[in-house]
């Protein structure tokens, strides 16, 4: 991990920019520490770190101001990474469906989802070996966000992930739903009941899946943009639970 940039917000937070196998990231963690933190993996969708990095930072600020570290790294074939041209096929295809109102098969799904998990989950655990070396950053370690199908997938493979706040939506795969019924992690799952994009039976479905005892769904009426401001309070509350 090489750290390209660095800068103090006006909060309190100390943020970072750096590489990692020329994979992007960012770093924020609380200014005034005295002790290692816990750290909060973010997740974003594949539009860009620099396109999400307002919703990233306002999301590293509420972890530090509750005491954690907050990290995000790029998507692959996202940004600035490299072109993905199975990525791409498999996006054209899926507008293609939806702008002849077809039903969305499983084979399009699969191609869509599950190369990017497979990619993802990898480079989200190098990073954490790497973030978790760093002096100012004790663990446990959260997840929070992002493609829901990511989550679950590191949920299930990687052991010092303790709890994890998903965002319900996007496609996913069968197998992603089969691979929830091995998570046991404490769950905050948000979904939005009118989210025009994604299939809230598919979100159901796949919360009823998941092996946890301890999951909540927090259904929130409105679209995909219309998230209450009181739901980050509520995840905040969740990780605070469970990471300190």
């Amino acid at each position: 991990m090489r750290f390209t940039s660095e800068r103090h917000l006006d909060d309190g937070v100390f943020e970072r920019a750096f590489t990692l196998d020329d994979v992007p990231g960012f770093l924020w963690t609380p200014a005034f520490a005295t002790a290692p933190v816990p750290l909060i993996l973010l997740g974003h969708p594949p539009l860009g770190l620099g396109r999400m990095y307002p919703r990233l930072v306002a999301r590293a600020r509420g972890a530090a101001a509750d005491g954690f570290a907050a990290a995000a790294i790029e998507l692959p074939g996202s940004g600035d990474r490299p072109r993905w041209a199975a990525a791409e096929q498999a996006r054209a295809d899926l507008h293609r469906v939806l702008a002849a109102g077809e039903a969305v098969s499983d084979e399009i799904v699969d191609a869509l989802v599950l190369p990017l998990v497979d990619r993802a989950v990898p480079e989200s655990q190098a990073a954490l070996d790497c973030l978790l070396s760093l002096p100012e950053i004790g663990g446990p370690v959260g997840y929070s966000g992002g493609v829901i199908s990511v989550g679950v997938r590191l949920a299930v493979v990687e052991p010092r992930i303790v709890a994890a706040g998903l965002f319900a939506g996007s496609f996913i795969p069968r197998l992603i739903v089969e691979q929830a019924r091995q998570v046991t992690i404490p769950l905050h799952v948000l979904l939005q009941w009118d989210d025009e994009g994604n299939d809230r039976q598919a979100a159901l479905e796949l919360f009823d899946a998941f092996g946890s005892t301890q999951k909540t769904l927090h259904a929130n009426m409105g679209g995909h943009t219309g998230v209450p401001w009181y739901a980050g309070e509520d995840a905040g509350r969740f990780f605070a639970r469970h990471l300190r």
